[in-house]
């Protein structure tokens, strides 16, 4: 991706280095239950994990000057790729008479307090609806291309783009709807509606690299094959079959590779908001 001088946004709280304390239950079992079923989800309440007491801050664990510099510049890079969805979406809301409220970008390490509760590393990337942030460590993309095997600059700008799809079903209104049908619908019902709900931010990530490219000329040769790969690591039935040896159709939340793979595609090709109802497709119903 072809970012290098491009715009940083300024709407990032940047408290690296800092982390809260208290997370009892950030790992073991819980803590890799509770990182697959809110990665990437932007949707959860992470104030319901147990065993979360938020204690007095302190200083994590010092990184080489090389880790550092590593860190440095991948936070550079999610500030430009924010800028740029900045750019997108206030042209687009515009072009819909409506107002677009820029988010913010929270830069953590190892814990953070959100509007949404304390949070550990292990939940991967996240949307506060409450706050209307995003909070992201760093170290995530480290294990993007480790453990998920999905390398590549873009797909770190899918990550990015995806929760703003978030924010941007919260601006539309969308992520209320969904709380008032929480409690309304049995567990496996509710899932049904939170698997659409994601599947449409992975389109508005689309969406948006369709028109930054328009804007900015941003992709590269194998850009957005990084963004599908990145797309097809974390659906619900891999990562179930990778991390139990069985997947459970009724308990995904976030869609099959395939589909993740396939909104985001779709929105990218059509670059139009108006073909991302998946709470009307028959084929999610």
């Amino acid at each position: 991706m072809k970012w290098l001088g491009g715009r940083q946004s300024s709407n990032v709280d940047d408290r690296r280095g800092v982390s809260t304390g208290g997370l009892v239950a950030g790992g073991g079992i819980i803590g890799i239950i509770v990182y697959l079923i809110n990665l990437f989800s932007g949707s959860g309440d992470i104030s319901q994990i147990p065993g979360q007491l938020p204690t007095q801050q302190q200083p994590t664990e010092q990184m080489s000057p090389a880790e550092k510099a590593a860190d440095d510049e991948r936070a550079d890079f999610v500030k430009v790729v924010l800028g740029y969805t900045e750019d997108v979406w206030q042209q687009l809301f515009q072009q819909i008479g409506k107002n677009y409220q820029d988010p913010v970008l929270v830069l953590f390490s190892d814990k953070v307090e959100s509007g949404c509760g304390l949070s550990s590393a292990l939940s991967g990337p996240f949307y506060c609806p409450r706050d209307q942030k995003l909070y992201i460590d760093l170290s995530f993309f480290k294990e993007l291309q480790t453990r998920f095997k999905a390398p590549g600059d873009f797909a770190m700008a899918y990550v990015v783009a995806h929760e703003v799809g978030h924010h941007v079903q919260k601006l539309m209104g969308t992520t209320d709807q969904m709380a008032n049908l929480r409690g309304r619908l049995n567990e496996e019902k509710y899932n049904r509606y939170s698997v659409m709900l994601e599947l449409q931010a992975d389109f508005y990530a689309g969406v948006w690299a369709h028109h930054a490219q328009q804007m900015k000329d941003i992709l590269e040769a194998g850009d957005i094959d990084e963004a599908l790969n990145a797309a097809n690591a974390i659906g619900d039935d891999r990562l179930q079959k990778e991390g139990q040896g069985y997947v459970v159709p009724e308990s995904f939340t976030h869609g099959t590779s395939q589909q993740r793979m396939y909104w985001f595609k779709k929105g990218f090709e059509t670059g139009d908001i108006e073909k991302g109802d998946t709470f009307n497709d028959k084929s999610l119903q």
